[in-house]
């Protein structure tokens, strides 16, 4: 008897188990019953995002080497995305404070809104960069001790800008910051302009100036997420700017930032290193983490878009190096935008299409969040108080109180929009260079699938997804978003 109900025990728990494996177990994913919406953008059409009836679903064949197909492996999961954005520079900031209250609550609606393309994650930068009227600090020069740290400067545009950003976004926005330039006095220099190297005997003052701005934004109600270490650091710009060796990089963040965040309660923030080009991003992940007391603070590795010179090609190649050489650091876009601004030339498609490329391509190369550049500029492409004026995705005309719509807008919404924070990126792949695909899997269970054609055709094709197809056509210098 003493047996048996042993047995019965083990049994009953046994069953008990099985029971809990089986209710936590997650269901495949399968497309069977699925309808199908497509939004479209494409070249020298009325489609902006446009809706198209609904497909479904059918069992697949196999494809002839004659088809073109999107093949979408739901099993394959690869990185969980944290967001989509733009930056709020004092530029977006001075701009939107001249529009009139109706044009401001639709610039937000337009960037944060469940109506508009709903961006999930913003940069904003530590005092000045070449986005602002003019160069700035929070403190007196000279002020190691940083005693006279204020942010009354970003109280009169910046900041209101932001906390109305973040009350109208549907999804808690990420936020982060970065320094274009520590003081001009702590690299030895009369401004902040053309480079130049943090001194050593700063180096401890430089790191309090971050956890002070942290504090002070957070005090003002604004979360701030995470920071990188430096825009730029391999870059003399003619504006704000400074320079770090891969070394100095290291250290400064082992020796100082990360562990003056640590004491001033702020580890919980996220380190982004690099901040610059993809070129030399493989040289700075070795360096920084290959060290371990460095790794340790690191959450990850910024880059940007601006690479011209590496033979003519984005260096997707070398993202791909530190995601497996790094499986467990992330890789965030940090900046993008179009130089050398044109008024003439807001609706040229190929500046989209740049977006939608790089976007594709981060994202397929284990890219976590997109940010691009400043979400609004005026009528000139700035202000910049260096002259380095530039596209955004949306202009303001402050001479009629007009906002002007880019493709680039359009296309970085094919993403935004439809991909939430928390999605696992998945194996998607094409059949020919013609088109280039992305999907990831929403936590709600919707599938989303972006395919993009920069071809002057329009190219009929199917999308596979295990075993089960659909038939589609994407028009001509177009990109589609697919939901199921």
């Amino acid at each position: 008897m003493k047996h048996f109900c042993i047995l019965m025990t083990a049994l009953f728990f046994m069953a008990c188990s099985q029971s809990k494996i089986e209710k936590n177990r997650t269901t495949p994913y399968t497309v069977e019953g699925k309808s199908i919406m497509v939004y479209t953008t494409a070249k020298d059409t009325k489609d902006r995002l446009s809706l198209s009836p609904n497909l479904s679903f059918s069992p697949s064949s196999q494809p002839l080497e004659t088809e073109i197909a999107v093949f979408v492996q739901p099993e394959k999961q690869f990185q969980t995305f944290i967001g989509i954005g733009g930056a709020i520079t004092d530029a977006s900031a001075e701009v939107y404070a001249q529009l009139s209250p109706e044009k401001q609550k639709e610039l937000i609606d337009a960037y944060y809104g469940e109506d508009g393309i709903d961006y999930s994650l913003m940069r904003t930068t530590i005092h000045s960069c070449d986005f602002s009227s003019q160069s700035y600090t929070y403190i007196n020069e000279g002020d190691k001790e940083l005693s006279s740290f204020n942010i009354d400067h970003d109280r009169k545009y910046r900041i209101p800008m932001i906390k109305t950003a973040m009350a109208a976004a549907s999804d808690s926005l990420l936020f982060y910051v970065s320094p274009w330039s520590p003081p001009a006095f702590m690299k030895g220099k009369e401004n902040m302009l053309k480079g130049g190297k943090l001194l050593p005997e700063y180096y401890q003052s430089w790191a309090s100036y971050y956890a002070k701005f942290i504090k002070a934004y957070e005090a003002e109600g604004m979360p701030i997420w995470g920071l990188t270490i430096q825009n730029e650091p391999m870059a003399v710009q003619t504006w704000e700017s400074c320079v770090y060796t891969a070394e100095e990089e290291r250290d400064f963040l082992k020796n100082y930032l990360g562990p003056t965040l640590q004491r001033e309660g702020l580890g919980d923030k996220h380190i982004v290193v690099w901040d610059h080009n993809r070129d030399l991003i493989s040289h700075r992940a070795n360096t920084i983490f290959g060290d371990p007391e460095a790794a340790k603070y690191a959450w990850g590795i910024g880059f940007h878009w601006y690479e011209r010179w590496a033979g003519g090609q984005s260096m997707w190649d070398n993202l791909r190096n530190v995601k497996e050489s790094f499986p467990n650091k992330n890789l965030l876009f940090t900046e993008g935008c179009i130089e050398a601004f044109n008024e003439a030339e807001y609706q040229r498609w190929s500046n989209g299409e740049r977006y939608g490329r790089a976007m594709i391509q981060d994202f397929n190369c284990g890219t976590a969040g997109w940010t691009d550049w400043n979400i609004l500029l005026d009528h000139t492409g700035g202000p910049n108080h260096v002259g380095n004026y530039c596209f955004s995705p949306i202009h303001a005309d402050t001479r009629t109180d007009s906002l002007i719509y880019t493709p680039s807008y359009y296309y970085i919404g094919h993403f935004s929009k439809f991909i939430r924070p928390g999605a696992k990126r998945v194996s998607t792949s094409t059949s020919r260079s013609h088109l280039i695909s992305t999907s990831f899997l929403n936590k709600d269970g919707k599938m989303v699938t972006i395919t993009m054609n920069d071809s002057p055709k329009n190219i009929s094709y199917k999308m596979i997804v295990d075993d089960y197809e659909t038939s589609l056509e994407i028009p001509a210098h177009g990109i589609q978003t697919i939901i199921y």
